[in-house]
């Protein structure tokens, strides 16, 4: 429907970022094609999932940051492997965007290589204050961002660098009891010895900014900060975005699960990546990569363990529920 002839129609904005990889189309479009690899690709990624897909329209949901503030939408994706295209909207967006559109472009450069142009066309909200700055700087940032972590991605960056594992406890006790214990983050420091400052916010229901002081068995404290996406009585997903010296991406998910037998069967499980240029710094010179994946699975596996056994404690003991 068209608006009256002295309506005025609102200016779409827009913007392009581009990069150049030392790699070949097929295998950048690929890593963009793959939303569920994105968390361990792009920064500003928290999480992201495939709600619907025909092989080559689907729906997607992400959860990401914009301007260090957490956020989720749901977006509607084209995929041409053909062309490597991915066009991409908004289905559901949050305030202060009203609507997003953009676009993948990968093509190859006739000398080798590959150039990657993203593109974003935006209206923000109308009565919310600086909502177009606002956008501009977040698309500015997180363009600039999964551009360059694509392109360390695909050029090897990682290659190597990366491990997953996880810890499961079996507990007899209520399930929500045990996600409660794993939701409440703010009370770790009364039932956690090894947490010794919380500061939790939940400025969107399920959307958590969770920052803690943990004690490491030497006795030095570290701080960490993470954005953790929770889904009530499953499941737990979080991505830390203020790392320890050794990592460069750290991923996980606490998930809880009903066995037939009845106890819950509550699994931790992480994905780090090392920074190899921290190694010898932080662990000593001539310990390798190696070295540092036993030493992080080690001090994360402990960690996770002793948050699930005080969880089992406390919801057998029925303190929680």
């Amino acid at each position: 429907m068209q608006g009256s002839p002295n309506e005025e129609v609102p200016a779409v904005r827009h913007s392009e970022h581009r990069i150049t990889v030392a790699a070949g189309p097929d295998e950048v479009y690929a890593v963009i094609a793959d939303v569920t690899c994105w968390p361990r690709v792009f920064g500003p990624t928290i999480h992201a999932e495939r709600v619907e897909f025909d092989g080559r329209v689907e729906t997607i949901r992400l959860w990401a940051t914009a301007n260090g503030e957490p956020k989720t939408w749901v977006s509607r994706r084209e995929l041409d492997a053909v062309a490597r295209r991915v066009v991409f909207g908004q289905i559901k967006s949050q305030s202060p965007v009203r609507s997003m559109r953009g676009e993948w472009i990968v093509e190859a450069l006739p000398g080798g290589g590959t150039s990657v142009l993203l593109t974003h066309d935006w209206l923000p909200v109308e009565d919310v204050p600086d909502a177009d700055e606002w956008i501009a700087a977040a698309v500015e940032r997180n363009s600039r961002a999964e551009l360059a972590s694509l392109k360390r991605g695909v050029e090897g960056g990682s290659t190597g660098l990366e491990a997953t594992f996880e810890d499961t406890v079996l507990i007899d006790g209520a399930l929500p009891a045990v996600y409660s214990f794993l939701y409440e983050a703010g009370k770790w420091p009364v039932s956690l010895p090894h947490v010794s400052r919380v500061e939790l916010r939940e400025d969107s229901p399920g959307l958590q900014y969770l920052e803690m002081d943990t004690t490491a068995k030497d006795g030095s404290t570290h701080t960490t900060a993470s954005i953790r996406v929770c889904f009530t009585d499953e499941r737990i997903v979080y991505k830390q975005l203020v790392l320890p010296k050794l990592l460069t991406l750290h991923t996980g998910c606490w998930t809880l699960t009903r066995t037939p037998e009845g106890p819950v069967r509550v699994t931790s499980r992480h994905t780090i990546r090392i920074d190899a240029d921290m190694v010898a710094a932080v662990l000593g010179e001539g310990r390798s990569v190696a070295d540092a994946k036993a030493f992080v699975r080690g001090a994360l596996g402990a960690n996770s363990l002793a948050t699930l056994n005080r969880a089992k404690a406390a919801a057998e003991a029925g303190l929680h529920g």
